[in-house]
C-alpha cells in the first residue's frame, strides 16, 4: 500500500490564535478581517512582522519584513505584540487533538506536523474525506483554521498545503506534479531561497518545472548539494520519514537564536562549536552516547529546514558532534542569513554498553584517544569552574594583524 501523508499548518497561526483568544475574552473585532499584524518589538531586531491578516497581505505586507515598513504601507494597520506561551498552549492542544487519530505525528514547528496516515486511510472513505473531517473539526472546536495538504511523501504534502488559503485540503501526489506543481515560479518549491533562486535564474530557469527538467549535473555545478536536493524536490523525490515526536523526545539538544544573522559558514561553525560542547556534555553527564545527530535552520524570514544523519557509531564527543552537524550544515544551507540554529541527538543508548566496531569505523568522525580524552576532560572541569568561555581553542578566536600586534608591544617596551 502506498504511504499517505498529511501536512498540516495553521492558517497564520500568531494571529488566528491571537484572535480566537481575544474574541473569546469578548473583543469585538476579529483580527483576521482586518488589516493587522503580530508583530515584535521595534526597538529590538526581533521588531519584525511574525503573521499578517489576509486584508494586510492585500496592502503588499510580507512575514519577516520590519513592523515600521508594514505601517508605511498601511497606516490604518492594527498590531498586536506575541504571546509564545499562548501559542505554546495552543500548540500543545492542537497536537493532543491530532494524536488522537493517530500517534505517527512528527511536530515540525509550533504550528505544523506531518502526519502518517497509512496505516488508518483504511478507516476512511478516502485520505480526502478524512482531511475534511480533521479540518472542520480543528476549526468547530477551537475556533482557527487549517491547511492540510495530502500526498505520498512529506515533500509534496508540504507543497500542497501552501496551495490556496485559508481552511483549504489540496492533494499533490507525484502523478500530478507536472500539473499542479512545474508551472509554479521556482521561488514556490520548498527549500528554494533567495540566493538559490537568483542563481536558478542566471540559468534561465523561473519555474519548478524547467528545474525538474534541467541537466543535474549543471545545477550541481552552480549550487552543490543543495542544488541537487532541489533537483530532486522539483522532481518530488523525497525518502524522509516521519519521525513522531515520542523518538525526538527521548534525545538531547540545545539551540540558539543568534544576537546578529549568521551570514557565512564560519560563523554558523562558530555557533555549532558551542552547541555541540553543551550537548557533548549534557550527553555525558547523563551516561548517554547518540546515535542519531540532526541539525536545525531557522532562517531570517522565519523558514526552518532540518537534516539528520544516522552515526555508524554512538558518541557524545564534542567535536564528533561538531563535525557531523557542520556536515549536514553545509549539505542544506541555502546561503541566506540565518537566525536560529541547534543540534539534537536522538536514539540514545547508554555508555556502558559494548561498543561494535564497523567496517566504515574510518569514515566517520573519529572519537579522540585517551590522551585527548583527557585533555577533554580537563577542559570540562576547567569550564565548570570559570565558565564556558575560559577555554577556547585558537582556530575559533579572532584573528588579529600580526604587523599591529608587533607594534603594540614595541610601544609596551
Amino acid at each position: 500500500m502506498s504511504s499517505v501523508i498529511f501536512h498540516i499548518d495553521v492558517n497564520s497561526a500568531y494571529l488566528s490564535w491571537t484572535a480566537t483568544e481575544k474574541l473569546k475574552n469578548g473583543a469585538a473585532q476579529d483580527l483576521r478581517e482586518i488589516p493587522s499584524i503580530i508583530g515584535g518589538d521595534q526597538k529590538s531586531r526581533h521588531g519584525v512582522v511574525l503573521a499578517k491578516s489576509v486584508p494586510a497581505k492585500k496592502y503588499g505586507i510580507r512575514t519577516g519584513e520590519p513592523v515600521a515598513n508594514a505601517f508605511r504601507k498601511c497606516p490604518n494597520l492594527v498590531m498586536e505584540l506575541p504571546d509564545h506561551k499562548m501559542y505554546r498552549q495552543k500548540s500543545a492542544m492542537l497536537m493532543e487533538y491530532l494524536r488522537s487519530f493517530t500517534t505517527k505525528i512528527e511536530q515540525v514547528s509550533v504550528d505544523e506536523c506531518y502526519m502518517d496516515f497509512t496505516e488508518i486511510a483504511s478507516q476512511y472513505a478516502s485520505p480526502v474525506s478524512a482531511a475534511f473531517q480533521i479540518k472542520d473539526s480543528i476549526r468547530e472546536k477551537f475556533g482557527f483554521t487549517v491547511n492540510i495538504g495530502i500526498s505520498s511523501n512529506k515533500l509534496l504534502a508540504k507543497m500542497a498545503s501552501d496551495f490556496e488559503k485559508p481552511d483549504k485540503v489540496h492533494t499533490l501526489f507525484p502523478e500530478e506534479v507536472p500539473l499542479k506543481m512545474w508551472p509554479l515560479p521556482i521561488g514556490e518549491l520548498f527549500m528554494a531561497g533567495r540566493s538559490s533562486v537568483e542563481a536558478l535564474k542566471k540559468l534561465e530557469i523561473d519555474t519548478i518545472g524547467e528545474l525538474a527538467n534541467a541537466d543535474l549535473g549543471l545545477i550541481e555545478l552552480h549550487l552543490k548539494s543543495h542544488g541537487k536536493m532541489l533537483w530532486e524536490f522539483a522532481n518530488g523525490i523525497d525518502h524522509s520519514e516521519v519521525q513522531p515526536e515520542q523518538s525526538e523526545a527521548k534525545g538531547v539538544g540545545n539551540s540558539t537564536t543568534l544576537s546578529e544573522d549568521a551570514a557565512t559558514v564560519e560563523e554558523a561553525m562558530k555557533v555549532f562549536h558551542k552547541l555541540a560542547k553543551s550537548v557533548g556534555a549534557r550527553l555525558r553527564k547523563a551516561g548517554q552516547r547518540a546515535g542519531m545527530v540532526s541539525m536545525e535552520i531557522k532562517y531570517y524570514d522565519f523558514r526552518t529546514a532540518s537534516h539528520q544523519k544516522q552515526l555508524l557509531k554512538p558518541t557524545n564527543e564534542d567535536q564528533v558532534l561538531y563535525e557531523t552537524a557542520c556536515q549536514l550544515f553545509k549539505e542544506i544551507w541555502s546561503g541566506e542569513p540565518v537566525r536560529l540554529l541547534g543540534i539534537r541527538t536522538a536514539k540514545l543508548s547508554a555508555e556502558s554498553e559494548p561498543e561494535q566496531m564497523t567496517l566504515f569505523d574510518m569514515e566517520l568522525p573519529q572519537p579522540p584517544d585517551e590522551k585527548h580524552q583527557r585533555l577533554n576532560a580537563a577542559m570540562e572541569a576547567i569550564r565548570k569552574r570559570y565558565g564556558n568561555d575560559a577555554v577556547k581553542k585558537a582556530s575559533l578566536m579572532k584573528k588579529t594583524d600580526g604587523k599591529n600586534d608587533g607594534k603594540k608591544k614595541k610601544n609596551e617596551r
